[in-house]
């Protein structure tokens, strides 16, 4: 794997934001920000980071405050932050770091999941030339995965209204269900994930005019075995991407020679031909 470097941020309210920065083998031609999915470490990412970075991109990996290696060592029991905290003073921070680190290179937006959502919620989303969404959906529980919906609704309907409060946070890990979150961020997305037009919706017209604004060309990535986002979700979630160049790439496992790639799969080292060269590499360009 790639040499990579660690770093610790300020973002704007003052707290701490982990990143990792994987430095180009050879002659610059971009800078990637991967951006994570929900409770997802940016070591999940690195794969994928450290290859980018031998094809000649500055790559920014990190975690949201809460998260993986921004985790607060005191825990998360008390601990304040919801999504638009993530977007607005965490993606933010990471937007500005890495400009200043290459101010004059392309500025390139993987969005995995979550990270596909939140955009334009982001400072300084107008210097991204292109974002790239991977398994991104809008998350609204009723168009999810046929096989995911039952489980979907007793999340947000009995774990959820029990966990957040009798723990002071969402324990994911022990319930093996999306991850340790901040008690704000999971009651945010169990908001998002009741209306049928997700943050769009659930945020009020302010933000449905967000999403409006964005300009950014979009190529979306998605797979025809994905457990969580059915076609519907990741449609209605660029659907909201109403003035943003749209590209549409929906791909079944067999057509890269794959058994199953799924909602995680695509960073997953053995598909750094089939999938990373062939239908990412052409998109940062």
């Amino acid at each position: 794997m790639s040499a990579f470097s660690t770093v610790q941020l300020s973002a704007a309210d003052g707290t701490p934001v982990t990143a990792c920065y994987f430095p180009p083998r050879g002659e610059p031609r971009g800078a990637v920000l991967i951006v994570p999915a929900m409770g997802c470490p940016q070591a999940f990412y690195a794969p994928l980071a450290a290859w980018l970075a031998a094809q000649a991109f500055l790559v920014a990996t990190f975690d949201y405050r809460g998260i993986g290696l921004s985790r607060p060592a005191a825990g998360l029991r008390g601990f304040q932050a919801d999504i638009l905290d993530w977007a607005r003073l965490d993606c933010g921070a990471l937007v500005e770091d890495i400009r200043r680190r290459a101010p004059a290179l392309p500025l390139y937006w993987i969005g995995h999941s979550l990270g596909g959502q939140i955009l334009p919620f982001v400072p300084g989303r107008e210097h991204v030339r292109k974002m790239v969404t991977v398994t991104a959906g809008s998350g609204y529980w009723l168009d999810n995965a046929s096989a995911l919906r039952w489980r979907v609704w007793f999340l947000w309907y009995c774990v959820v209204p029990v966990a957040l409060p009798f723990c002071g946070y969402f324990p994911g890990r022990r319930l093996r269900m999306v991850g340790d979150l901040p008690r704000a961020a999971m009651a945010q997305w169990r908001r998002w994930c009741l209306h049928p037009d997700y943050a769009a919706g659930a945020e009020g017209e302010a933000a449905r005019g967000l999403y409006a604004a964005v300009r950014t060309p979009i190529t979306a990535l998605s797979f025809t075995d994905d457990e969580m986002m059915s076609a519907r979700n990741i449609e209605r979630l660029h659907a909201t991407y109403a003035n943003a160049p749209r590209r549409m790439v929906r791909l079944a496992p067999a057509e890269v020679g794959a058994k199953r790639i799924g909602h995680f799969g695509f960073f997953r080292r053995e598909f750094q031909e089939t999938l990373w060269r062939r239908h990412l590499l052409s998109e940062l360009a």
